[in-house]
């Protein structure tokens, strides 16, 4: 991270196909094409977890399996699991949007089927393969299957509504559940082969094009995940396993409560006591997948807002300290150099920042941040170190355009000043000042790219529905869009 590239942030889900969501098929590999093209050398991706309510990437079901929605059906019809007689009743979807709950009806049923095709007929061709898989990923994936199977058999209830001896995980019951719903674990152990399959072969494409993948693991898992029920002893649970407390950040830029996520938050003394085990396989795991990986909420390692469980907002929480210090010199002592990546926003303690630069690891700046106060605001680009990436905004932002266009009063007078007066060029402007800056690394949201506005956005922060389903068009990046991008990366040396 320390020569200067550039790069486009644009989740999976987000790609173009007729699959009523983003996989990791054809469009996929396109879309490492189209940055090979513009001269890019990062391409950076949202969680790829199995989302639960909401649909949110943060909040998935498991912190190491895959999203089964992402898997590609064509490949698997190429592979002979499905024909093509079993897309004859292909759904209409939206081509902009994701219909997540139309998509999973469909795509659950199809991948059920090729599920029937691969242990009745299909299994020789792939047997080494999936015994290897299954060896390699027991340790995580024989609790995820157990736990999705699990769901599915008692119903729309959390897992801390189960009876006792399934919730408190009883050898004896675990067992037993596990002879009863044989099946429905073979058939989540299945579609992790496949997500695990298609996954690797497109990362493999990517890095020997010369993009890189930078992934992101969210600091916390959610309450309704198997790592939870599999490890209640490294979370605050009190004696009925439900949180005591709960993570999130105090009020900040996006809300005036602060943000309540709703996560249990760790047991750092805990982590501590068995040596940062469960940490350090996560991290080997996520640096095996991608080949950068930021740390959403990094201030997190260092203390974090522990907000009691009964809170409606974030208000009425304090800061504890974590030991996520230790847990990175371990890992530090073992590779040396840390390929991670700190998102560093937010409230940013003197301690934080000591955290952040004694592993070396670059931070982030987003220029819709830049121009809420003076001249000293920390993102604006005179005021960068060199050891961070800029981008024009994240995931959780609007859109450039759509920011542009709604912002008002002071904040608009300051982004005047740097830029001129808003008009249709503004957005290439603010693009250009993200390239042009001295940070080693540029971060441009394909939304950016296409220049879109605020319809297009990817989350709204504190809001529970209508997020996480953007998705793009192969008809709206135009060559003058990818002509402005590679002109961009060779005029500032990226």
């Amino acid at each position: 991270m320390n020569k200067r590239s550039s790069g486009v942030l644009l989740h999976i889900t987000s790609l173009p196909g007729v699959e009523g969501i983003g996989t990791m098929g054809r469009n996929a590999f396109q879309f490492v094409d189209f940055l090979v093209e513009s001269e890019q050398k990062l391409w950076q991706i949202l969680p790829l977890g199995p989302v639960g309510a909401g649909n949110s990437p943060y909040q998935c079901f498991s912190a190491f399996a895959g999203e089964p929605l992402m898997i590609d059906l064509e490949l698997l019809k190429d592979e002979g699991l499905l024909t093509a007689e079993d897309f004859d009743l292909l759904p209409k979807f939206f081509h902009t949007r994701v219909e997540f709950g139309k998509v999973r009806k469909w795509k659950l049923e199809l991948l059920g089927k090729a599920f029937l095709n691969f242990r009745e007929h299909k299994f020789y061709r792939y047997a080494d393969e999936y015994n290897y898989f299954l060896n390699e990923h027991g340790w995580w994936l024989h609790d995820y299957a157990l736990f999705m199977a699990a769901k599915e058999h008692f119903g729309p209830v959390s897992w801390h509504e189960w009876d006792n001896d399934f919730k408190l995980r009883k050898q004896e019951a675990l067992n037993r559940l596990g002879q009863q719903l044989s099946k429905e674990t073979d058939f989540h152990r299945f579609l992790q082969f496949l997500f695990f399959r298609q996954w690797f072969a497109l990362k493999k494409y990517a890095n020997d094009k010369g993009i890189e993948i930078v992934g992101d693991v969210p600091l916390y898992v959610s309450g309704e995940s198997a790592d939870v029920w599999a490890n209640t002893d490294i979370f605050l649970l009190d004696g009925e396993l439900e949180p005591m407390n709960v993570g999130g950040v105090p009020p900040d830029y996006f809300s005036e409560t602060g943000q309540l996520w709703g996560n249990p938050v760790f047991d750092w003394k805990r982590i501590k006591a068995r040596d940062y085990d469960w940490w350090m396989a996560r991290l080997y795991f996520n640096l095996n997948f991608f080949n950068l990986v930021r740390i959403d909420h990094f201030r997190g390692l260092e203390s974090y807002w522990a907000v009691p469980a009964k809170e409606k907002t974030a208000i009425n929480g304090m800061w504890v300290l974590a030991h996520g210090g230790e847990m990175l010199a371990k890992l530090q002592s073992q590779l040396g150099e840390l390929p991670l990546i700190a998102e560093d926003l937010g409230i940013i303690t003197p301690e934080v920042e000591k955290l952040r630069r004694g592993f070396k690891l670059p931070g982030m700046k987003v220029l819709q941040f830049a121009f809420t106060t003076d001249a000293a605001n920390e993102y604006l680009p005179h005021n960068y170190a060199r050891d961070f990436i800029v981008y024009t905004g994240t995931h959780d932002n609007n859109t450039t355009l759509g920011w542009l266009q709604s912002v008002q009063g002071d904040e608009k007078s300051m982004v005047e000043n740097y830029i001129g007066k808003i008009d249709n060029e503004s957005l290439s402007k603010v693009v250009e000042m993200a390239m042009a800056s001295v940070a080693n690394t540029a971060i441009i949201p394909m939304q950016d790219v296409l220049q879109l506005d605020g319809k297009s956005r990817m989350n709204t922060p504190g809001t529970a529905t209508g997020n996480w389903g953007w998705r793009f068009q192969w008809k709206q990046l135009k060559p003058g869009q990818k002509k402005f991008l590679k002109n961009l990366t060779r005029k500032y040396n990226r």
